[in-house]
Formats: structure tokens, C-alpha cells, sequence
């Protein structure tokens, strides 16, 4: 089966996109570095740099991720709180990430037990991918140009490992898989 027939369809619209870069993956150690969010009809997006100790980078990060930043001025964990709920609204939207299980624990380290401004069950759109028969390892290098562009997505129209242009990759990725598009 072509791949650019399969498809899912969405329980909700009430969703948030989300992406976030880390000094590296050892939760103990690592801080969030980046995150990117998008609301679902993308009226909304929000671009982060917080505050972190560079003493934490991994040689990968300082690699791949550091060169994307966008950002001099870094802000604080308490205003990225702020700008998050303030995007989020008081609907409590189901987070969207694509490695859920990293971005999703750096998500909590961030708000570090207050209450979320979002639904307490997030949506890993890697799971999706993979529920519909697509690999959800489509984003190693040598394999994920052919892999977006069956979907007519080209990525060099993204900087890769920029928290929001990643979460814009799978925006756009969500919208050519999903059956049922609730935006108006």
C-alpha cells in the first residue's frame, strides 16, 4: 500500500502541537533548552529559549541542536510557564509530540508539579504513525527527505532540530494524514 493513502482520523481539534530541544536525554541531568508550540488551526504559535546551564549540553545537542537557536536572551522557567498557559487557554488540550516519551518528562520537569494548563493524557504522534503503518523512525537522516516528500512536504523549508519548526513539520505532516480536518 502507497503510504500517502494511509490516514487517521482525529478524536479533536482541541490540541496543541509541541517540540522541545534538551541539553540531552538523561532526564536526571538534562534541561529543556527550546520548545516550540501550535495550536491547532496555527492562529497560535510559541517559540521558547529558556535559561539553562551550557555545563549540561551533550556533544550531540552542541551539534545539532545549539546551531538552530534562534534566540541571545533566554527567559526564565516561570515566564515559559506563563507564555504556555497563556497559549493553551483553559480548555486543557491534549499536547501532540512526536517523542512523546522525552518531551512529555522535560514538560514536567518544567512546571515541576503545578498543575498543566493541558489534558493529563498526551498524544504521541509517532504512535500514530506507526498505528497506521508508517515507520515512526521517519526522521533518521538518510531516510527523511524520501519520507516527507511522498506527502508532498519538502523539509529543507525547515531548520530540523528547531524546536518550532519541528513542531511545524508535524503539524503539517497531522494535517496530511488526518481524515477529518475540524478547522474552519
Amino acid at each position: 500500500m502507497n503510504n500517502i493513502d494511509k490516514h487517521f482520523t482525529p478524536f479533536s481539534d482541541d490540541i496543541v502541537f509541541f517540540d522541545a530541544e534538551m541539553t540531552q536525554l538523561d532526564v536526571e541531568k538534562g534541561e529543556l533548552m527550546a520548545i516550540g508550540m501550535i495550536n491547532y488551526d496555527g492562529s497560535k504559535e510559541l517559540y521558547l529559549e529558556l535559561e539553562y546551564d551550557k555545563s549540561t549540553l551533550s556533544e550531540w545537542t552542541k551539534e545539532h541542536v545549539v546551531p538552530y537557536l534562534n534566540s541571545s536572551s533566554k527567559i526564565s522557567k516561570t515566564l515559559a510557564r506563563q507564555k504556555i498557559k497563556e497559549l493553551c487557554g483553559h480548555s486543557e488540550p491534549h499536547l501532540v509530540a512526536t517523542v512523546n516519551q522525552w518531551d512529555m518528562t522535560f514538560w514536567h520537569k518544567l512546571f515541576a508539579g503545578e498543575e498543566t494548563p493541558v489534558n493529563r493524557i498526551p498524544i504521541d504522534f509517532a504512535s500514530i504513525l506507526y498505528a497506521i503503518g508508517l515507520n515512526p523512525t521517519r526522521t533518521i537522516d538518510d531516510k527523511k527527505s524520501e519520507f516527507y516528500k511522498q506527502f508532498g512536504i519538502d523539509i529543507s523549508d525547515y531548520n530540523l532540530h528547531n524546536a518550532l519548526d519541528d513542531t511545524r513539520l508535524m503539524r503539517d505532516l497531522y494535517f496530511k494524514l488526518a481524515k477529518k480536518v475540524f478547522i474552519k
